[in-house]
Parts: C-alpha cells; sequence; structure tokens
C-alpha cells in the first residue's frame, strides 16, 4: 500500500521546471498520459491535481503513490468522481477519510467504507453518520471493533443489524441478535456461517418460514434439526431442503417422499452441483458496477 507523502523541493525526476511545465501542457490526452505515467514526478503530480479537466484531476486522485499535497485539495474537488477517487485511494490519510465520509455526495461516503485506509476514527464516524447504507456498509466491516459493533446492534434500521447479522464474527453480537424481534435480522444470522451448533438449532426452530428456508441453503445443521424440518410445516422449507447442497442425501431421499410433488420432484430430480440451490453473494462494499446506476453500491443485492 502506497504512503501519502509530502513533497519538498525541486523536481527530481524532470529535473526543471520548465521540463514540468511542458508535461502539465498539451492535450487532456497527452496531460492523462502524463498523470498515468507511473515515472511521472511527484511535483508534477502536484501541478496535475489543479488540472482543468476533471479527467486528469481523477487519475492523480487514483495514484497510491500521490503525494499528499496532491490528494489533500482533490478531497474538496468539485467534481464528485475525483473526490470518489480519492476516497477510494489506499494512500489518503485518515484526516482525508474524515472529510470524505461527511461528503454531501453518498458515492463518495460510501467508497470510504471500503479503503483499507479507514481508521477506527473513520468508523466512528460512520457509526454515528444518518446515512443508512453507510451504517449497513460498517456493519460488514470484518473486523469491527466491539464497541461499535455494540451499537449497531441497536441500531434504528432492521437492515442495518440484518447486515451485522449477517456478516459478524463476534460471538457476544450473535448472541444478542438472536433475540432481535425483527425476522430478517435473525434471517441474516441463519445465513451467517459463524453461528454455533446451538444457535442454528435455536433457528431451525424460529417461528418465522424464511429464517428457516434460508438457514438449511446456508449452514450445515445437526442430525436432529434435519430429522425436525424435513417434517416442518412449511412447504417453502421443506423445498429449500430438497434444493440444498448442504443437506445430505439421506434426507434429499426422505424429501423425495414428500406429499408434496413439488418437493418430492426437486428432491428427486437434484443434481449436486446443478445450481439447485440458491446462492448467496457477499456484498461489494463501496463499489459502483459500471452502468449500475442510482441505490446500492453495486447495485441493489436484494
Amino acid at each position: 500500500m502506497g504512503k501519502q507523502q509530502d513533497v519538498d523541493g525541486p523536481d527530481r525526476h524532470n529535473g526543471s521546471g520548465a521540463a514540468a511545465d511542458d508535461a502539465t501542457g498539451g492535450s487532456v490526452d497527452a496531460r492523462l498520459a502524463v498523470a498515468q505515467d507511473p515515472t511521472t514526478s511527484q511535483m508534477t503530480l502536484i501541478d496535475l491535481a489543479s488540472d482543468p479537466s476533471a479527467v486528469v484531476r481523477r487519475a492523480v486522485a487514483s495514484r497510491t503513490d500521490a503525494p499528499a499535497q496532491a490528494l489533500r485539495p482533490l478531497t474538496r474537488d468539485r467534481d464528485r468522481s475525483v473526490r470518489e477517487a480519492v476516497a477510494r485511494n489506499p494512500s489518503t490519510s485518515a484526516a482525508n477519510l474524515l472529510l470524505l465520509v461527511k461528503d454531501a455526495d453518498r458515492w463518495v461516503r460510501w467508497a470510504v467504507a471500503g479503503n483499507p485506509a479507514c481508521t477506527e476514527s473513520v468508523r466512528r464516524v460512520m457509526a454515528q453518520a444518518p446515512d443508512k447504507e453507510l451504517r449497513g456498509l460498517l456493519a460488514e466491516t470484518r473486523e469491527l471493533e466491539p464497541e461499535l459493533a455494540a451499537r449497531l446492534v441497536d441500531d434504528v434500521s432492521p437492515e442495518v443489524r440484518e447486515r451485522l447479522a449477517t456478516h459478524t464474527h463476534d460471538p457476544g453480537v450473535i448472541t444478542a441478535l438472536l433475540a432481535d424481534r425483527t425476522a430478517r435480522v435473525r434471517k441474516g444470522l441463519a445465513r451467517n456461517p459463524r453461528t454455533t451448533p446451538a444457535q442454528r438449532s435455536a433457528l431451525a426452530q424460529d417461528p418465522v418460514v424464511d429464517v428457516r428456508a434460508a438457514l438449511v441453503v446456508s449452514v450445515e445443521l445437526d442430525e436432529a434439526d434435519l430429522r425436525r424440518l424435513v417434517d416442518d410445516r412449511s412447504v417453502q422449507v421443506r423445498l429449500a431442503m430438497a434444493t440444498s447442497e448442504l443437506v445430505p442425501p439421506h434426507i434429499r431421499q426422505a424429501l423425495g417422499r414428500d406429499p408434496d410433488e413439488m418437493v418430492a420432484g426437486a428432491a428427486r430430480d437434484f443434481r449436486p452441483g446443478g445450481g439447485n440451490a440458491a446462492v448467496l453473494r457477499a456484498p461489494r462494499i463501496g463499489h459502483r458496477a459500471s452502468g449500475a446506476g442510482r441505490g446500492r453500491p453495486g447495485g441493489a443485492r436484494r
């Protein structure tokens, strides 16, 4: 990971101010080529940070070897895409990330959440942000501080708590969320592979169908829980079991005799590796795919 540094003194690579002026003149394409050239000096990058073209400034903002004098003004750039590039840059300082996490544009704020240079001080600001999506992205952080995770356990948004439930590694957080009264939060726990056998057994007896259905396609269950779910009152749960890659053959064989023909047929027609079950994909934190448009980072996840 690059390190943001201050630069003083003459242009060591180009050797003179005149050479730097030549490098930053000409067409936009020519200046962009200079901004992207790994041999371009840091003094020239500082000059290009104030280039009239947002394309050139964005190229500077994306460079992990860009000096502090180049990145600092770009955190306040008038062009959103430039600020977003700084927010993604792992060489951006914590002080600048603290500015960007409060940016008026949501894509800039969300980009900060995915930056590996994001520090605890930045995450503390995220935890108190009014932006629900930003708190949701924080909830998906792998190494989230226990104090911040505990704060999110009581988040006002069920969606934030659900995302925390799905991604947390903290046993205490899992235990707390198991008692959450909102079904979607417990459904998030059902998808979390870090639950204990006892917690999975409790989820297997959850009164909400969606929770039990999510459980059987997400994690391996003990034999006693599987036997109980074979006779589950919900066709949706039994169908999820019949098409789950995680259900052992003898359980699927029992489902092949299910009184519901759709369940029985799905169990008999099951082929391992055939894409029978629903696939749960982890979100691409703070990433916006090309053409994703409005909504969540990377498009709608649900």
